[in-house]
């Protein structure tokens, strides 16, 4: 990775359509522009293009990345996304959140063959953890902590247990860290002061509402 930090993540999950996605851009978009650190958009795939286009029409300072790739190959797999197909669009691509291993029970081998595939195609992974101990990729440098008590919650970790996870995952790879979990405009300023923390993965609840992720731009 080479982009400024904080990076911050706004992840869409499976939501908006495409009118929503361009009304997002219009406001957030001017507030990126004066954010030192590097914004990254993650819509549905349907939109990742569409983005792309109106992104470089207006001159927005926003990346994009992916909520997820496939574990294949470009080839006869039907209904798939690979990361060859993301190359030029897509800068990062998301693997391993606690979604897809709940709802898809993907394992660490298949997490390890996305983050294989995404770095073979020059696109950065960011990998998602749940603990300090959970196995971690090879060939990624961008961590992602979210505990998922705090997902979607309102009720994020302690500032104490953030610092303690992110020193734990430093301690032998200069990981880039960011955090996850009920990230909003009234904690994002502490979170973001706590050692080790590098930016955030911004879920449903505050990256969806325009407003509310520009705010936390401005808070930190």
């Amino acid at each position: 990775m080479n982009d400024a930090l904080p990076l911050v993540v706004a992840n869409h999950k499976a939501n908006k359509n495409w009118q929503e996605i361009k009304d997002w851009l219009k406001i957030v978009g001017p507030q990126a522009k004066d954010f030192k650190g590097t914004v990254l958009l993650c819509p549905s795939y349907p939109f990742i293009s569409g983005a792309y286009e109106e992104i470089n029409a207006h001159g927005y300072k926003i990346k994009l990345g992916a909520q997820d790739v496939s574990q294949f190959e470009s080839g006869a797999y039907t209904g798939e996304v690979p990361a060859a197909q993301l190359v030029g669009i897509a800068d990062y691509i998301i693997v391993g959140h606690s979604e897809r291993r709940n709802n898809f029970l993907e394992d660490e081998s298949v997490l390890q063959t996305k983050v294989n595939s995404a770095q073979n195609n020059g696109i950065d992974a960011i990998y998602c953890v749940q603990t300090e101990t959970t196995p971690i990729a090879k060939n990624t440098m961008i961590i992602a902590y979210e505990p998922p008590f705090a997902i979607g919650t309102g009720n994020p970790d302690t500032l104490e247990n953030i610092g303690k996870v992110a020193k734990k995952i430093k301690e032998s790879i200069p990981y880039i860290l960011l955090y996850g979990g009920s990230v909003s405009k009234d904690n994002a300023a502490h979170i973001s002061m706590v050692p080790g923390v590098d930016g955030f993965l911004v879920g449903a609840t505050h990256s969806l509402d325009p407003h509310s992720f520009a705010q936390i731009l401005r808070s930190i």
